[in-house]
This record gives C-alpha cells, sequence and structure tokens, in this order.
C-alpha cells in the first residue's frame, strides 16, 4: 500500500522498532501549517481571515487552531534548536537557496518566487525544529540535556 521508503523499520539499541515514517509525517505536517498560512497563490488562512467575518462559523475555531499549531511550532523550534540553532538554520537554508540562483533554478527579483521559497524555508525550519532532537540522539546517543545552573 505504502511504498517502502515511507514504512521500513530500524531497530532501536534498546530493541524497540521506529519506521521512517513519522519523518514524513512530519514533513507534510509542517509544510502543510507553513503553506496553510500563506502562500503566494492566494489559497491560504490569512486570505481566508481577512476576506470573512470573524465572528461566524468556524472562523474562531480555526483561528484558535492555527494560532495554537503555530504556538507548539514555534515551541519546539526554540526548545530542540535554540536561537543559535534557528540562526544557522536559517543560514543553511539561504545558502541553498542562493545555491539555487547561482544555478538559474531560481529567480529571486521574481516576488512570486520570493513567497514560495520564504513559505517553504519556514516549513522545513519547522521540520528541522520537530525532528532535530531525534537527530540529536542518533548522532549523539542523547535526548537533551537540561542546563543546570552551578552554585
Amino acid at each position: 500500500m505504502l511504498p517502502s521508503a515511507l514504512t521500513s523499520t530500524n531497530r532501536t539499541s534498546r530493541g524497540k522498532t521506529e519506521t521512517h515514517l513519522r519523518w514524513w509525517v512530519t514533513l507534510i505536517m509542517s509544510m502543510a501549517l507553513s503553506i496553510g498560512t500563506w502562500n503566494p497563490s492566494g489559497h491560504h488562512f490569512v486570505n481566508y481571515i481577512t476576506n470573512s467575518n470573524l465572528l461566524t462559523g468556524f472562523t474562531p475555531f480555526g483561528i484558535l487552531l492555527m494560532v495554537a499549531m503555530w504556538l507548539l511550532a514555534i515551541k519546539s523550534i526554540f526548545q530542540s534548536l535554540k536561537l543559535s540553532g534557528v540562526i544557522f538554520t536559517v543560514i543553511v537554508i539561504l545558502a541553498f537557496i542562493w545555491g539555487l540562483q547561482q544555478y538559474g533554478v531560481i529567480n529571486i527579483k521574481d516576488l512570486t518566487h520570493i513567497g514560495w521559497l520564504a513559505t517553504i524555508g519556514m516549513g522545513f525550519l519547522i521540520w528541522f525544529g520537530l525532528n532535530a532532537s531525534i537527530l540529536w540522539k542518533k548522532i549523539t546517543g542523547v535526548y537533551a540535556t537540561d542546563d543546570v545552573d552551578e552554585e
């Protein structure tokens, strides 16, 4: 049913199995949040709330849901990456965009291209923030350490 790249599993050192599907699910969720909030095509949440009465139908629920999802995304980004990690990740994304510009794949003078780059770049930042602790555990074997104040 699903391709093997999505369903393949690894066995952890403790004997648990983990599937690769979570990487894809978090990528899709991150892109959906970023692209669904705003994109150059005009089919996005910001356009929806600016063109509707804020107190009718499911609009208040949608606004609260979107705010909650962004709060969770921002909290996870800064909790796992900290400010320095966020800055480094943004620089890596910008360097990739610079490379695409140098090879003529994109045109940064086109505002539509810049809008899509910013939206997709934000999606990747959210995705990396959601998965940074998992990647850190794979590299070091430790999920996270707490900062302890020395007395």
